[in-house]
């Protein structure tokens, strides 16, 4: 049997040997790999040449790690256990300087992790334990305050601990797939937050907390029960991804938006652009030539309709392949958006055939 071992650094010195700086990767994925094989495969791999310092074992049939391979792990930074039959981690990991686990589509369950993740404090920052078995949010992730990326989608996961904004430098947190009904206040605390993934779980709402995740760049909420979104989320200034697809709220805040005046002077600023008069400030006073001049034309190729920033954001909706960009408070911005036949239909219909016209024309 074969394995791949590679390894790489910033120099050499004159007889040609690796400096410090060198990096040792070993991949043994899609071997088929045995528990008892693994030792084998690394031993093989030439760890004993130099620390070994990544380690690709996914996609074999292991079932836990060896005791064993305790002293080859102690300067190891990347561990990829991905697609394996492990129902547990065993607690001598947490003594490696690891920096990333990967541990996807697994059997793990609360019970087979470490009773503490102290070792890892100051050093993983890429935590992945999707499509395993936990049926809690593990408590030992509060240890960890230099994580960046954490994935715990696709388990059966009901609760997210408060304590949550102890991992202060969260950066990406993905819990699609799970069975959250509900989601702390806490969450809003994670001040580095730009990922927020909680499609496909069973919220009602979100707490109005959301707005202060000033940096979040993507929100997915798709398949959830939502039938409202904190008006605050129009502050998320950063915000450029939503997806909202399968919520109960997406008609009506359609028909909302859709039926909702615009101010006296959005009014003015529209047939003014509309229109194309010219102004200038010997007209019209500094700021109101400012707020003509931030005109947005309507995403709807065939209208010639306006919006202002004011009232209206943009976001992209990836529900729509990530395609367009749509108004958050608005979707509909002229006559020519909103103008439908009186044949029956149902709401979802009505919506379907509002948004392709915005869409698509």
């Amino acid at each position: 049997m074969e394995f791949y071992s590679s390894e790489s650094g910033s120099g050499s010195d004159s007889g040609g040997a690796r400096d410090s700086c060198s990096v040792k990767t070993l991949d043994v994925s899609y071997k088929q790999l045995e528990n008892c094989e693994l030792e084998e495969a690394v031993v093989e791999g030439g760890w004993r040449g130099g620390p070994l310092h990544n380690l690709v074992a996914s996609h074999n049939r292991l079932t836990s790690l060896p005791e064993s391979l305790a002293s080859a792990f102690n300067a190891l930074r990347h561990l990829d256990l991905s697609n394996n039959r492990l129902a547990s981690l065993p607690d001598f990991l947490v003594q490696c300087p690891l920096t990333a686990l990967v541990a996807v589509n697994n059997q793990i369950p609360n019970s087979g992790l470490p009773k503490t993740f102290a070792g890892w404090s100051s050093s993983l920052k890429m935590f992945n334990l999707a499509g395993n078995r936990l049926d809690r949010f593990p408590g030992q992730l509060a240890e960890l305050i230099s994580l960046k990326h954490l994935y715990l989608g696709s388990n059966t996961i009901e609760e997210i601990p408060t304590t949550i904004d102890r991992i202060v430098g969260l950066r990406v947190l993905c819990l699609g797939g799970n069975r959250l009904s509900d989601i702390p206040e806490s969450v809003g605390r994670l001040e580095d937050l730009e990922v927020l993934v909680l499609s496909d779980n069973l919220l009602e709402s979100l707490p109005p907390t959301v707005a202060n995740l000033k940096r979040l760049r993507t929100l997915q909420l798709h398949k959830n029960r939502l039938r409202t979104l904190p008006t605050e989320i129009i502050t998320l200034s950063c915000l450029s991804e939503l997806s909202l697809r399968d919520n109960p709220l997406v008609v009506q805040f359609v028909s909302d938006m859709a039926n909702e005046p615009g101010n006296l002077r959005e009014i003015s600023a529209r047939v003014v652009k509309i229109a194309g008069l010219a102004y200038s400030t010997a007209d019209l006073p500094q700021s109101l030539v400012n707020y003509l001049n931030s005109a947005h034309h309507c995403v709807n190729p065939t209208c010639n309709g306006v919006y202002f920033n004011s009232r209206v954001e943009h976001i992209k909706f990836v529900d729509f392949c990530g395609k367009y960009r749509i108004p958050l408070l608005q979707y509909l911005c002229s006559s020519k958006c909103v103008k439908e036949d009186h044949r029956p239909s149902s709401p979802q219909s009505r919506f379907d055939d509002m948004m392709r016209k915005v869409l698509l024309g």
